[in-house]
């Protein structure tokens, strides 16, 4: 494509700007009335520190964060988990239904942070205070080619396509109503000193879902950042993202204005992290790798494709109501086992998707523990067996961290642990901030060895992760999977 193809004429320009000075950007209709809220609530760093928990409103879309094959993935999501690890915290992710309504959600306390690469605005700094930024990109058009562009020569394929923003006069783009898509659109209006018609778009549609729709030719025209819109290209090579409608922007996240400590905290933290590798290849897996984001999109465990989580998700359910568990702790407990792989083996020779031990395997009539049904039937009759062991556990996902302890470790280190823990006396009942803290003490002699232990050393590390790291990624599940 030659490199004039995008180049303004000038003439054209001042002819048009002239003659079209009393026009304005007309929208269609729209039944969106979004008003920016203030600050409901008075929650920063200390408070935050004293829950222990850093919330973070963010999207789900295929850069912000989704699950693939059973792994919570995503820029914002491994950015958050690194500051939340800075900060000793515990993340939690809300994600949001409208994108509209993020800063507004915000500013309600429905989150501490607002982690969604939000364009740096004058106007949206008057309602929140934002980071640093992360990255700067420059807003283009993405519109669709047409369906026999691989055959056109390039002076036919250069005709058929909006080659400069002023062509755009008189026509129609579909961005969100409350996105900087639409302020540069109305921006750009202005400074061409005509007339672009803007549809606007539900705020339930993620930036790569409307590209998605110009791709099959139900949107004519959309804006998106350039580094979105590229790697959505990688894939829909029908698309033509080429068009700059605007110089390179900011792209941050953000705190409520009354948060002035948690900015600070996220800022420093920005400033370490910049300055290691990490920080380019995170970016680079998502915007970049063009390559791994095909094989994602290809996918029937991409969840913006199927609500699927494993190769394996019709056993796990088969199984897990048998057992009267939410299939989705169930697979993410073998994921945390095996990784849905069902040639998985360990060193201690345990095998299979839920890596059963010979023994056990024996025990359980599981003659061939590499068979798929054969380890999840085997594996969740265990996990069913051990659960019976707890009835004195009243509260279920107590009894279900008990009983996934056991999995991992053995039965009787986990007695062992609510043992010390009634000696110490914590609660024998309560896994969180009782239990588990006495299972991380049998890993220390004078603790194995107090008389009320009977089974001796355990690395508790292991079970004590292993219970976290779940339920962690449980918790991932219900966000993306229906049950």
């Amino acid at each position: 494509m030659p490199a004039h193809r995008k180049s303004l004429n000038f003439f054209q320009f001042i002819a048009i700007l002239f003659l079209s000075l009393s026009l304005t950007c007309v929208e269609k209709p729209t039944n969106s009335n979004i008003t920016v809220e203030e600050p409901t609530l008075e929650r920063d760093l200390a408070a935050i520190k004293k829950d222990g928990k850093l919330k973070a409103l963010t999207v789900y879309s295929g850069t912000s964060y989704f699950l693939y094959r059973g792994k919570p993935m995503g820029y914002e999501y491994e950015l958050l988990k690194r500051l939340a690890k800075h900060l000793d915290l515990e993340l939690e992710i809300i994600v949001a239904d409208d994108i509209d309504d993020l800063i507004n959600m915000l500013n309600r306390g429905e989150g501490d942070i607002l982690a969604h690469g939000l364009t740096i605005t004058a106007s949206r700094k008057a309602s929140v205070s934002f980071s640093n930024y992360l990255y700067l990109t420059k807003q283009v058009l993405v519109q669709k080619k047409p369906d026999d562009w691989r055959t056109m020569h390039w002076h036919k394929l250069e005709n058929a396509l909006v080659n400069d923003a002023i062509e755009l006069l008189q026509d129609t783009v579909s961005v969100r109503n409350e996105s900087a898509y639409k302020e540069r659109i109305t921006n750009l209006s202005e400074e061409l000193g005509g007339k672009i018609y803007i549809e606007n778009l539900p705020g339930e549609m993620a930036t790569d879902k409307i590209i998605k729709k110009v791709a099959e030719g139900e949107i004519k025209y959309t804006i998106a950042d350039n580094n979105i819109a590229k790697i959505m290209a990688s894939y829909h090579p029908i698309l033509d993202v080429d068009v700059p409608v605007s110089f390179s922007q900011r792209i941050g996240w953000a705190t409520r204005k009354n948060s002035p400590e948690l900015l600070k905290a996220t800022n420093l933290w920005l400033e370490e992290l910049k300055k290691e590798v990490d920080y380019n290849v995170i970016y680079n897996k998502y915007f970049k790798n063009k390559k791994d984001f095909r094989r994602r999109v290809k996918s029937d465990f991409y969840s913006l494709n199927k609500e699927e989580i494993s190769p394996y998700d019709s056993l796990i359910k088969i199984h897990s109501e048998k057992i009267g568990w939410d299939w989705r702790l169930v697979a993410s407990l073998i994921y945390q086992e095996s990784r849905f792989d069902p040639n998985n083996s360990s060193w201690a020779n345990a095998k299979g998707l839920m890596q059963i031990m010979p023994k056990t395997a024996k025990e359980l009539g599981v003659t061939d523990p590499t068979d798929p049904k054969q380890s999840i039937r085997g594996g969740t009759s265990y996990l069913g067996q051990l659960w019976e062991k707890f009835e004195v556990v009243k509260d279920s996902i107590e009894r279900g961290k008990f009983t996934m302890a056991s999995y991992n470790c053995g039965l009787y280190h986990v007695k062992d642990a609510q043992k010390l823990a009634k000696k110490r006396g914590l609660n024998p009942k309560l896994w969180d901030d009782n239990v588990e803290d006495m299972i991380l003490e049998l890993s220390s002699p004078k603790n194995y060895n107090d008389p009320v232990v009977k089974y001796g050393y355990v690395r508790g590390i292991e079970p004590y992760n292993y219970v976290n790291q779940i339920f962690e990624r449980y918790a991932h599940y219900k966000q993306f999977i229906s049950e």
